[in-house]
């Protein structure tokens, strides 16, 4: 097994299983156990320094959840990217992105047009990083703008229980540096929709940016399978 950066951050109130399943749960999201990678037990325990006991409950926790698959004769492996589960992510996205960029150009304060111009800025500046995370983060900052912008409370509330998810999604989109050029551009279009507080013409926007995003992941998938 490769040497992995995550590491064990133990929590006093949390029960170790708990913990581990966290800190598993933010590898395979963030793409560091990669989809089809096989979670051996006995690794993983001496990797984060516990028994075997807790990771084998992580492990299920995460098997409930979807992101680990059973595999007979092989054991555990990091669920695969399918693309039903993208479709079905990214379509709930998109409609509360929409709904929140409507909503932004009602609500947005002049403050917060500033910030999510900084937000397109730092983007264009962790582009010029190479570092996927580094992209992926930013991208997900000048999201959090406009969803924040919405001033609705189940909105963002929504929209964060499924972060974490669309986040895998996300670093499978960014990893291709010949979408970056792209991405800039589509966020200096919501943003210029959002400044003209037009809210038909940001919802189009904001679509057509998660979709392209849907398309070119489904396009990866199948160039990868070839």
């Amino acid at each position: 097994m490769q040497d992995y950066k995550f590491a064990l951050h133990l929590d006093e109130y949390l029960p170790l299983r708990d913990v581990v399943f966290q800190t598993l749960r933010q590898a395979i999201l963030t793409g560091e156990l990669k989809p089809g990678e096989r979670l051996m037990e006995i690794h993983l325990a001496n990797r984060l320094g516990v028994s075997r006991t807790p990771v084998r409950e992580a492990i299920r926790m995460l098997t409930l959840e979807g992101l680990v698959t059973m595999i007979p004769r092989r054991g555990a492996e990091v669920s695969r990217i399918s693309r039903q589960d993208i479709s079905d992510v990214l379509e709930v996205r998109g409609s509360l992105d929409a709904l929140a960029v409507r909503l932004a150009c009602e609500r947005i304060t002049e403050e917060e047009i500033q910030a999510l111009k900084d937000a397109a800025d730092a983007f264009e500046q962790a582009v010029t990083t190479g570092e996927t995370t580094a992209v992926a983060d930013a991208d997900v900052a000048f999201h959090d703008r406009i969803i924040a912008a919405s001033k609705n409370k189940r909105l963002i509330q929504m929209a964060g229980n499924l972060a974490e998810r669309v986040y895998r999604y996300r670093l499978e989109y960014i990893k291709d540096p010949a979408h970056h050029a792209n991405l800039i551009k589509e966020h200096q279009q919501i943003l210029r929709c959002i400044i003209k507080r037009d809210p038909k013409k940001a919802e189009e926007a904001i679509l057509m940016h998660v979709n392209n995003q849907e398309k070119a992941i489904i396009s990866q998938l199948n160039g990868e399978e070839q």
